[in-house]
């Protein structure tokens, strides 16, 4: 989950291109990257155009991050996480606290209704929001207060759905269960999601990112991956040999044989038929390892050596446990605001929904600058960045609108591929959330995910939820560990927001004020153990003294040397489209306008170093 350009690694070309197409790719740049020969600058740049094939192709990858074409540089085992893991398995860990560990089909379907949401969102991001080539999906940052909420006494299951023989889908008691939690998680999303809206389109954005450094993001983003330990380990503990064969294979392809490469027949008018080399393990591992041990559970569930008996260890390796699901999901579906009815609103879900929120925000700053710097565009102006900020807002609004479950944010990972692929044309990304749209549109996709069994699943989990930890910590990398101030206030943090939820997860009835409201706020914050953890780290970090330095903030506020290598040529990337700019620059109000760009409202460079956004390896929540 970790952002990372990736840029200084090793050069591998993973599926060659043959020598028309390589003068095509020269053809179709634009002015930005015209002189650039190096091999760390981007083949496409962010206005570039590339034929239509290759958009095609390479929106592919973007979309499933799985099929690269042109790579080229290392790859983090979290790149390949994102799409996947992250659109797939959020929905999956919130159906446990909606009660739908039972319900596959309504699984299916928040799955389909994630991939339709995020597409329609990274169209609106790329074209009218920071207008860089940057992907748009499911968020962890949300999904720990939402695992907090449901929780909560008042939102805990019955006893009687936790039982499949028990459980009649179709029921009105079962279906009523479910849509009363789900209706409330989304309407709490859509409230908090204002907060976020507000503060992009005021141009807030600048003045709170100068009180946030890496002492406050590296517990925050460390304990989303720590927090869902216990429902990893439940998925894990099912089976314990096929979860630990599913991270043994990630484990191998990714990190082992990434630079394995596999022999596959080729054809170009240049060489005619020939050999051509395929890095499949580097793009696709965790594909690879989870279609490897999900084809062994196949096979021993026809052979009967799992049992059958659901009471028996291992029956949750068997592959035939989610029935005839896809037989059942329709081919098309079309996802819609309001499907699972009028929303509710909880002010203690709002509260700890605008606490993943604040997250989200800083990490989502952090990727537009390195974005930009992967892509050949400039430092992004601050009326872009407050159009990305409040774009992502109406992202999590029209989330929650659609009933996903969750919000929306800017893919890390996604960021990180540009400076693998360096093809960091927005018209790529533009495709990529076609696909997804499509994607979301065909019921049986959504389908195929849930029958993934329980324990092939905890395997995954293992290693993404551990690398999301690992990239929270990797934002210290920029402050002085050898200080003893920031030791004690990311240990402290660390430990504090462990503990704290723990200890009221267990004795929830300690926490009693006489008012119903302000129980249900407090315990949902202090059992969001990112919100503990973030506010500590916040308040310690401003309040105890410490040079900029020690702290940090100054390899965070620095400008890279890079940034400004591709800025001419490229005024503006950032404009809005369809000459909207153009118009609005003969009205003198605009300038007034926090989000509208203007001739006197300049790059990022010319913003004075305190209001300089995050600048460290952010991370995002999603996965990887």
């Amino acid at each position: 989950m970790a952002s990372g350009n990736g840029s200084n690694g090793p050069r591998d070309v993973v599926f060659d291109m043959d020598d028309n197409d390589q003068r095509g790719a020269k053809e179709t740049r634009g002015s930005s990257c015209e002189t650039e020969e190096d091999g760390n600058k981007p083949t496409y740049c962010v206005t570039d155009v590339p034929p239509w094939y290759l958009c095609i192709l390479l929106a592919i990858q973007r979309c499933h991050q799985c099929g690269r074409f042109l790579i080229r540089g290392s790859s983090p085992v979290q790149h390949y996480l994102t799409s996947f893991g992250a659109m797939t398995s959020v929905p999956l860990i919130l159906s446990e606290g909606l009660c739908l560990q039972h319900d596959i089909l309504t699984q299916s379907q928040l799955i389909n209704t994630g991939f339709f949401a995020s597409g329609l969102i990274t169209l609106l991001q790329v074209t009218f929001g920071v207008r860089l080539p940057i992907l748009q999906g499911a968020t962890f940052a949300l999904l720990t207060p939402s695992m907090a909420m449901l929780s909560m006494p008042e939102w805990k299951c019955p006893t009687w759905t936790q039982n499949a023989s028990l459980v009649n889908t179709s029921s009105p008691l079962f279906v009523e269960v479910w849509l009363t939690r789900l209706r409330t998680l989304q309407g709490s999303i859509m409230v908090a999601s204002l907060l976020q809206i507000l503060i992009g389109f005021s141009g807030l954005v600048g003045f709170l990112m100068r009180f946030v450094g890496p002492l406050t993001i590296a517990p925050t983003v460390s304990l989303i991956g720590l927090s869902l330990y216990d429902s990893v380990g439940a998925k894990v503990g099912s089976h314990w040999g096929i979860s630990a064969m599913t991270t043994v294979l990630i484990v191998l392809f990714s990190q082992y044989l990434r630079r394995t490469p596999i022999p596959v027949p080729a054809y170009s008018r240049a060489k005619k038929l020939h050999s051509s080399k395929l890095y499949i393990f580097q793009t696709m591992p965790i594909l690879l390892g989870i279609a490897a041990s999900w084809f062994v559970c196949y096979l021993l569930t026809i052979s009967d050596v799992l049992p059958s008996d659901p009471a028996q260890y291992g029956y949750l390796a068997r592959t035939d446990v989610k029935g005839d699901v896809v037989n059942q999901a329709s081919w098309f579906t079309l996802p819609y605001p309001g499907q699972w009815g009028m929303p509710a609103v909880s002010l203690a879900g709002v509260l700890g929904m605008m606490a993943g929120i604040v997250c989200s925000m800083a990490e989502s700053v952090g990727d537009y600058h390195a974005c930009a710097r992967l892509s050949g565009a400039p430092p992004p102006p601050k009326h872009a960045i407050s159009r990305g900020i409040a774009v992502e807002g109406l992202g999590s609004l029209l989330a929650g609108g659609f009933g996903t479950g969750n919000g929306t944010t800017s893919f890390s990972e996604n960021v990180a591929a540009l400076g693998i692929t360096k093809v960091g044309s927005r018209v790529v990304i533009l495709v990529s959330g076609v696909f997804m749209i499509l994607m979301g549109m065909l019921g049986k996709i959504g389908a195929i995910f849930t029958t993934i069994p329980t324990p092939v699943m905890g395997g995954m989990f293992l290693i993404m939820f551990g690398v999301i930890t690992a990239a929270g910590v990797s934002n210290l990398q920029s402050t002085d560990m050898n200080s003893s101030r920031n030791i004690f206030v990311f240990g402290f943090s660390m430990f504090t927001a462990l503990v704290i939820p723990n200890f009221i997860t267990k004795n929830p009835d300690l926490l009693q004020t006489g008012v119903k409201e302000v129980d249900q706020v407090l315990r949902i914050l202090l059992t969001t153990n990112m919100f503990v953890g973030g506010v500590l780290g916040f308040f310690l970090d401003n309040t105890i003294p410490g040079t900029k330095r020690e702290r940090g903030l100054l390899a965070w506020d620095k400008g890279d040397p890079e940034d400004s290598a591709h800025a001419a040529g490229t005024d503006q990337v950032y404009d809005l489209p369809f000459g909207i700019t153009s118009r609005l620059s003969s009205q003198s109000w605009v300038r007034h306008v926090p989000f509208c760009p203007w001739e006197g409202n300049g790059s990022g460079n010319d913003a004075p170093q305190s209001e300089q956004p995050l600048r460290g390896p952010l991370v995002t929540d999603e996965p990887l």
